[in-house]
């Protein structure tokens, strides 16, 4: 169930799952595996408003730049219209950037297309939550 109480639907719970599923690539350090759900076309901000393309994350990733060490990513709301869904949420996050250790707290959106019976990750957009909202 989501939280106002509707019938999660398949594509829902689909969604659900891969969101889990990119998360724990990414903590794992599994760029194959993250690269499997995301689309080509990705574009993938960061909280400090710089955007990566699906290339140029994934060498950051390899590099190890970006390590994530822990992620909580609760979903507030899944909505699915044809083949697009969008994901709200929150990301918090141990991460070390650039050699640097930070911790996140995002309200977060995520945009997943359809296309060829798969579900692909096209877009990630956080916003940092104000001090007094975390």
């Amino acid at each position: 169930m989501t939280t106002n109480s509707r019938p999660t639907t398949d594509a829902e719970a689909s969604i659900r799952a891969l969101e889990d599923a990119r998360y724990a690539a990414v903590i794992a350090g599994d760029v194959d595996a993250f690269t499997s759900l995301a689309h080509p076309e990705l574009a993938y901000t960061h909280s400090n408003a710089l955007v990566d393309t699906l290339e140029t994350y994934q060498d950051k990733l390899r590099s190890g730049f970006y390590v994530y060490h822990r992620i909580d990513h609760p979903v507030d709301r899944i909505i699915v219209t044809g083949n697009t869904a969008v994901v709200i949420g929150e990301m918090h996050a141990d991460i070390t950037a650039g050699g640097v250790r930070k911790t996140l707290a995002n309200r977060s959106m995520a945009v997943w297309i359809r296309e060829q019976d798969r579900w692909l990750l096209l877009g990630y957009q956080p916003t940092v939550l104000p001090e007094e909202a975390r």
